[in-house]
């Protein structure tokens, strides 16, 4: 029994550490006929479902990196979710990743969309290499499928630029219509259009791929231009003009963009590391603007110390006027929930004349006083400030849902003044005072 268990010992110490990761299978040379693929550089991809045509190129920018660890823990979590272990394995293993881009022929997604062109990428040899499945009829869908499964067997990490709403849906639709090939399951998907949405949409209003690359992501310096890029919108016709035996030269294009979203989006994903991980001192240079979407990033995972951090430099460093009292306002609630109810109440007194958020401000003030400050005079004076101003609001608005709305918040400042005077009156009584429904002239808080 000792010689039999010492002998599967030396059999399992011979095993490797990790499994390694094979590269992909050879391909064979095109007919002649096969004009595109010859057009392209592609070669034939063969497996027991058939064949598609598949192109390889590595690309020396954007460069690998060594991501950090903060920035992966924001990106993968939702609010104060935590992590599996095996998700931050997963994670921690650039090994691991696929970048993920698809062309297809609609872009409404459904049953009859079919992903025409998949483009996949991974980190290799300090740069990115870049392969692409594409089908040259619809019979070759299965073995193109068959091959993403292989690729996202061996990298489970799945990164994409809004995959979790279109491209990811899409395949595993396409994958179960095979009825053969089952989709694989992802260790984790991060989706970097949420976070860029966050970080630069108050600067730049459009967040497509190709703004971020002409105003974030430096595209001189990583050697690529958009300059004849194809239009999105045209894609599915180019493709459809070839399966009907037109001209495939418009498909250069469509390839050529498929790898040019594909190299920004790990290029994206590198600068949104680098902000995620960044500290103060790292800062200086930053919009105040993205600086300011970085925050209010930062308060969505939860983090409340970085967002902090981040909304008093975007202040610091000069956020135009009508974003400031939204920054202010940010900055009273994460104090409110640290705890520092005194810190919170002076920036909610600076937001009491804001068209926009005086009646939050009002309502916090009288909950601070009442709670806190235990002072119902002034708690009351705030809730009918409060109650004022949003009665305003009310009779300027014609939009039937945020009429209705302010109604229920009028009917919540009717229900905490009348408690407050209840209050108040069973307080001055106890005193033989004045009583809170019947308020001293010269109180201005009161009457208005």
């Amino acid at each position: 029994m000792a010689a039999s268990v010492d002998k599967f010992s030396r059999l399992a110490a011979l095993r490797p550490a990790r499994p390694s990761l094979q590269g992909p299978p050879a391909l064979r040379e095109p007919e002649h006929d096969d004009a595109f693929a010859r057009l392209i550089g592609a070669g034939v991809a063969s497996n027991h479902f058939g064949e598609h045509l598949a192109l390889r190129k590595w690309h020396s920018t954007p460069e690998s990196f060594e991501p950090s660890a903060v920035a992966l823990e924001l990106l993968a979590r939702t609010r104060n979710a935590e992590l599996t272990h095996h998700t931050r394995a997963a994670l921690e293993d650039p090994a691991k990743w696929l970048f993920l881009d698809t062309e297809t022929t609609g872009l409404a997604g459904g049953t009859g969309t079919y992903p025409f062109l998949v483009g996949v990428g991974w980190w290799d040899a300090g740069g990115l290499q870049v392969e692409q499945f594409f089908m040259r009829d619809f019979a070759e869908e299965h073995s193109l499928l068959h091959e993403l499964a292989a690729r996202l067997g061996e990298r489970p990490v799945l990164l994409t630029f809004n995959g979790k709403s279109f491209d990811w849906p899409l395949l595993e639709n396409r994958f179960t219509m095979t009825r053969a090939i089952p989709a694989p399951k992802l260790a984790a998907h991060l989706d970097l259009l949420h976070p860029a949405r966050a970080l630069w949409k108050l600067r730049l209003g459009s967040v497509r791929l190709i703004q971020l690359e002409r105003h974030v992501l430096d595209a001189p310096r990583l050697g690529w231009h958009r300059e004849d890029d194809i239009a999105s919108s045209l894609i599915p016709q180019y493709y459809f003009d070839y399966l009907r035996g037109g001209s495939c030269e418009p498909l250069v294009g469509v390839v050529r963009h498929n790898q040019m979203d594909l190299r920004g989006l790990a290029a994206l994903f590198a600068k949104i590391n680098t902000l995620l991980d960044s500290q103060i001192e790292d800062r200086h240079g930053v919009d105040s603007l993205d600086l300011f979407g970085l925050s209010r990033f930062f308060e969505r995972r939860g983090d409340a110390n970085r967002a902090q951090a981040a909304c008093l430099q975007a202040l610091d460093f000069g956020l135009p006027a009508e974003h400031r009292p939204r920054a202010r306002r940010d900055l009273a609630q994460l104090a409110k929930h640290r705890g520092e109810h005194d810190a919170a109440a002076a920036l909610w007194h600076e937001l009491v004349a804001d068209p926009q958020d005086g009646v939050l401000a009002c309502e916090q003030l009288a909950i601070y006083y009442e709670r806190r400050e235990k002072d119902i005079v002034r708690a009351a004076e705030f809730a009918r400030l409060g109650l004022a101003k949003l009665q305003q609001s009310c009779a300027r608005t014609r939009a039937p849902y945020a009429a209705a709305r302010a109604v229920r918040r009028i009917e919540n400042f009717l229900s905490r003044i009348k408690r407050l005077e209840g209050k108040g009156v069973l307080r001055e009584a106890k005193r033989g005072g004045t009583s809170l429904l019947n308020p001293a002239p010269g109180n201005h808080l009161a009457q208005s």
